[in-house]
């Protein structure tokens, strides 16, 4: 669909002000899609073909709402089989290091991998429902 050109991006946690019920249905796809990520592999749609963890990492982050470890979310995803290493590695960047893995999602479709699971705030956390 075409959109008008003066339309931008905004960040879901600093909307402007929105008409009829629009920030109502925007509260609620977020909330959706939040509780979606915890057990499917829905992420494939929001991350590019190949991405490091740490880029896919922000999307979660950015989605959910609240931290997560990179570790955790490089290990459930891995264990669930939902993304796979390509082989290859991110370029070096400026805060040196070992380069990082890349990896892709491994199917293209919905996969719902565990109905039970849920990635939660962590306890305390301040400004999380």
């Amino acid at each position: 669909p075409l959109v008008p050109e003066d339309t931008t991006w905004q960040r879901v946690d600093d909307l402007p002000v929105m008409a009829f019920d629009h920030a109502s249905i925007v509260a609620s796809a977020r909330e959706r899609l939040r509780a979606t990520l915890t057990y499917t592999n829905v992420g494939y749609a929001l991350a590019p073909d190949e991405f490091t963890i740490a880029e896919l990492r922000t999307i979660y982050v950015a989605c959910i709402g609240h931290p997560i470890a990179a570790t955790n979310l490089q290990r459930v995803l891995l264990r669930r089989q939902l993304i796979v290493a390509t082989g290859t590695t991110a370029p070096p960047t400026r805060a040196g290091g070992r380069p990082a893995t890349r990896y892709r999602f491994a199917d293209h479709r919905l996969v719902v991998s565990n109905p039970f699971a849920a990635f939660r705030p962590p306890e305390g956390a301040v400004g999380v429902r």
